[in-house]
Parts: C-alpha cells; structure tokens; sequence
C-alpha cells in the first residue's frame, strides 16, 4: 500500500513543480500575510488545491494538514494517515529571485514519521524517502553525511535569529566554519540532507519541519527542539536539525 502510495505521491509532486515552473515568469497575484515580507501568491494556492485533491485521490481516509488552509478545518493529533503540505516554500524568493524555492510533502501515521518529499524546484531534483526505505535524490539513494565538527561546517540559521540574537546562535555561527542562509527551509534542508551544511536552525512551522524531519531522521541525523519544548509537527518549533556531531557542539552553545 505504501508503495503505491508513494509511486503516486512523487507523479503528483513532478506534475505540480511542471505547472509551478511554466508560471514563473507569468503574471499572478501577489498578497502579504502576517507582514510585509511573509507573502503568499494565487500559485500557492492554485499548488495547494492541487496536491490536497492528488492526495485525498491517492489516500481517500487521511487528513490533510497544508499552510494556506486548504485541507481539513482542524487537525489537532497525529492518530491515522496525516499528510502535511508546503505547496511552495520560500515564497519570497519565488517572487524577488525566481529561484530557491521548493514544494515539501510528509505523511505521518499515528505520529510515525514515515515518508517525505522535498522538491528543489528549479534544479527539479525531488528528495524523497522515510519508511526504513533510505532517502533518494530522483533515483539515486543519498548516503548519511560526514558526521563532521561545528568548526569544519556551514550551517544555515534563520536571519530573525541571528539579528535578534536568539538562543546564543550569533556565537553558534561565529564558531562554525562559516554562516550561508537561503529563506527556503526546503533548501536548508536539502542542504544538510547532502552535507552541503552540518546544520539548520530555525523556527519551523508543521509545514516547514514535516518532511525534513522524515528524511533527516531517516539518515540518522538529529531533529532537535532548542527552546526546550520538545519536537511537536502540529505547533511551531524552534528547531536545529543537524549531523550529530554538530548538534552536540550547537547544543552545549545555546543551553
């Protein structure tokens, strides 16, 4: 069942990064959300109509948890097929930059986290996997990164933390071999799923954490809460997600 599942799933997401990619350079609309640089555009929506109708075809019992409000009114527990929906991460770059966007998908089952998906948009390279399967890049599986030192690595960490110096984690990204920030948690992840980076920091909503934490967990990486409230995929957490070496190093900087 899962199979068919995620055979299905991955067609759905190629299908929808086609459309996303054929629009990029259209007219469409543009609207703020909380502020002026949280920005949500009629493709956000137009992707999140999209993948909910694909995945209530191809998993008719799960509810669905998306950003824009699209899926089911309420999901307040994890109990049976729960699928989480980004239809476009790094919307702000998506409009100033034309790049460094992606789609994220995760399905989780009694709270198991069980398959993820990240789709790089532009490089149309879709991370996918969970499920005791390993994770893939398109075809080719990824192996664990280099568990390397806080010192030998860059790291992402979100730049509301750094300015605000949240957490120690200006310290943290002086001690790391050096600091490289995208706006998009789809790419930071992809980032630290390839070890490009040791490490991400950032507050992350469901839809931000869901599938990387799927993959991350899947390589053996660690997911961690830095503000001490625990992992929840249902609330926002401030979260590192790193090789366990350089979680160890972040962890005794930020306590």
């Amino acid at each position: 069942m899962l199979e068919e599942i995620d055979s299905r799933v991955q067609r759905l997401l190629r299908q929808v990064n086609r459309s996303t990619l054929a629009q990029l350079d259209s007219t469409y609309q543009v609207a703020t959300k909380s502020n002026y640089n949280d920005l949500v555009t009629s493709i956000d929506r137009q992707n999140e109509r999209t993948l909910n109708q694909g995945l209530r075809e191809v998993d008719p019992a799960a509810r669905i948890l998306s950003e824009e409000g699209i899926g089911d009114d309420e999901v307040l527990n994890l109990a049976g097929h729960v699928w989480i929906v980004d239809p476009l991460d790094g919307t702000l770059n998506f409009v100033k930059q034309h790049d460094n966007f992606g789609i994220m998908l995760a399905l989780y089952i009694d709270g198991r986290p069980t398959l993820g998906y990240i789709m790089d948009s532009v490089n149309n390279d879709l991370y996918h996997g969970g499920n005791h399967w390993g994770v893939f890049k398109n075809e080719e599986r990824l192996v664990p990164p280099v568990d390397t030192t806080l010192r030998q690595s860059l790291i992402a960490v979100s730049s509301a933390l750094i300015l605000r110096n949240v957490a120690n984690l200006p310290a943290v990204a002086q001690a790391a071999s050096g600091l490289r920030m995208y706006g998009s948690a789809a790419k930071e992840m992809i980032g630290v799923l390839t070890g490009e980076l040791g490490a991400y920091v950032s507050w992350l909503k469901p839809w931000d954490l869901a599938a990387g934490r799927v993959l991350a967990e899947e390589l053996g990486l660690s997911v961690k809460s830095i503000d001490g409230d625990g992992i929840n995929v249902l609330s926002s957490n401030l979260v590192l997600v790193a090789t366990n070496g350089v979680a160890r190093d972040i962890l005794t900087r930020t306590e």
